[in-house]
């Protein structure tokens, strides 16, 4: 099945005497297709994919930078807007494999996120609605009034960029094999958020409609249809998941092959329902958490394997990034959001006092800078709803976005480093390096 309608043309001048030869063997050979005119789309993108591996690798080898940037850089240098060799077509149908990459990702983000033990650490609560309120009010203000966007625009992009980026912070997290207070702290202030902002994106839905739509049911139905819908497939795919897995020896093979085949039934479920895909996956993963009373998926991992849809995830987002829009004035633009987001968070977590040393507090506030793909898929699906505003509307989340795609990561293992938490080597999952 043909997954990319990518077509890279040929040289005339270079496949002239190819094509002579084939023709000639054509007259003899009847079974042969005809001279091939373009690369087979998925043996392109599968030329792509192992680019993006190789220059993630050699940048963690030889600069130190984490290997996402690689993928990111491979997507942007090869999409739409410098070689064009992933067409914007082909985005729309390589879609379904990076739903299915974020939505394992998000899975396993919200299988980490421990509301019992959030009860029992309210300051670790306290900090994270103190950072995702100052950091989407200070976004909304910027947005609103230094950028002129509407009321229900800048609210938007508030939504958008509020919070960290779930999948790229565990990434950096295992590929630098972590393990403390601080990345402790990281991973579950990036998971709280990340629901914060996923009910914020809920509402600013209803908050766009009411603005651009004529019919209020609209406003109303689609913010119910996708908080509703996303928490039913969830519920209803976890449970079939645990229950079939009840039937397995615990973290067997088996076990993994249900985990990833239930994640797989759920973000079909969700495309076919119209329902945001890591929205669903993240509530799959929470509730996975909290009703398995026999522990029966607990200790079950996804396979090392996912690191590899890590690598398809973010060579498509490098590659959806509108690099080809960008101005000096929107570039600007979004670099005073990123001072301001962070300026949020660094102030949020020092406010926030608790028992975590004001220095590691800031390194927590440092490690959760991260906005990728998450912020990307969210930004496109508000500007799918009225295309011939949105798109330029959220066109400063979307730069903010790609500027974070290079930087977040490299801030967030900077903030792993300081604190003292990463193993002394960090070739391990991930990669050949």
């Amino acid at each position: 099945m043909a997954i990319l309608a990518t077509r890279s043309a040929m040289p005339d001048d270079l496949l002239a005497p190819l094509r002579l030869g084939w023709e000639t063997l054509l007259e003899r050979l009847f079974f042969l297709p005809p001279f091939p005119e373009s690369i087979d789309s998925l043996a392109l993108f599968s030329l792509l994919l192992v680019v993006g591996l190789l220059i993630g690798e050699w940048l963690h080898a030889r600069v130190g930078w984490p290997k996402v940037i690689g993928y990111v850089l491979a997507g942007t240098i090869f999409g739409p807007s410098l070689l064009g060799w992933i067409s914007i077509e082909a985005l729309a149908q390589a879609r379904p494999i990076a739903d299915a990459a974020l939505g394992l990702l998000m899975l396993e983000v919200g299988r980490r996120l421990d509301l019992g033990w959030l009860r029992h650490n309210p300051e670790l609560l306290r900090s994270t609605l103190i950072d995702i309120s100052l950091s989407f009010i200070l976004i909304f203000s910027f947005a609103l009034l230094l950028i002129g966007q509407s009321p229900a625009w800048a609210a938007a992009t508030a939504a958008v960029t509020m919070a960290s980026a779930p999948a790229v912070v565990l990434l950096t997290i295992e590929e630098s094999k972590a393990q403390g207070v601080v990345t402790e702290r990281i991973v579950l202030h990036t998971a709280i958020a990340s629901a914060a902002s996923f009910v914020v994106f809920t509402l600013v839905l209803g908050v766009i409609h009411a603005e651009q739509s004529e019919d209020w049911l609209n406003a109303v139905v689609h913010p119910l249809w996708v908080a509703v819908g996303a928490l039913l497939i969830a519920w209803g795919v976890a449970r079939l998941a645990l229950l079939i897995a009840r039937l397995l020896p615990k973290r067997s093979l088996a076990q993994v092959f249900i985990l990833v085949a239930s994640a797989l039934l759920a973000v079909g479920l969700a495309r076919m329902l119209a329902v945001p895909v890591f929205l669903t996956l993240f509530l799959m993963g929470v509730l996975l958490a909290q009703i398995d009373e026999r522990q029966t998926l607990r200790y079950t991992a996804l396979p090392e394997g996912h690191w590899l849809l890590a690598i398809i995830l973010f060579v498509i987002v490098g590659a959806s990034l509108p690099w080809q829009e960008f101005t000096w004035l929107t570039g600007l633009q979004a670099i005073g959001l990123l001072l301001v987001r962070a300026a949020a968070k660094a102030a949020a977590l020092a406010a926030a006092g608790g028992s975590l040393p004001l220095p590691k507090r800031l390194l927590v506030a440092t490690g959760i800078q991260p906005l990728s793909a998450t912020a990307v898929f969210m930004a496109y699906e508000i500007a799918g709803l009225y295309p011939e505003i949105g798109r330029s509307a959220l066109a400063l989340s979307l730069f903010a976005a790609a500027l974070m795609e290079l930087a977040g990561p490299a801030l967030c293992r900077i903030a792993l480093r300081k604190s003292g938490e990463t193993a002394g080597s960090e070739t391990g999952k991930g990669g050949i390096g």
